[in-house]
């Protein structure tokens, strides 16, 4: 059991990889578009990818089960954000929920195993 927040964080970092360094890819998966400038990008690049590339690192670099459970709560942050789109949004059901499970599995067993 010792691998899985391990193998969370090293999938949170690859997830930042599309959005730090392929944001235009990133958009084209989330139905976003960049409009009268690349400011969209920009905050994919940040918000998508930066920040997550950096807590994955965090939490392998320091092996810290803080750390983790921090990496936990920001996936339940995003998994409750997500929620609130699929009530009062009405995103494609299908895709938000795939979406759902991938922000919600992590936070669940981060929280879980680190507390």
């Amino acid at each position: 059991m010792d691998f899985i927040n391990p193998a969370i964080a090293l999938l949170t970092i690859a997830r930042g990889g599309f959005g730090f360094l392929a944001p235009r890819y990133m958009a084209d998966t989330l139905d976003l578009a960049p409009t009268k400038s690349t400011m969209g990008l920009s905050e994919l690049r940040a918000s998508a990818g930066g920040l997550f590339i950096a807590v994955g690192l965090w939490c392998l670099l320091s092996g810290d089960p803080s750390a983790y459970f921090m990496l936990g709560v920001a996936y339940a942050g995003a998994g409750s954000g997500r929620l609130l789109s699929i009530l009062l949004d009405k995103p494609p059901l299908k895709k938000a929920l795939i979406f759902l499970a991938f922000e919600w599995g992590p936070a669940v067993w981060l929280i879980w195993s680190t507390t």
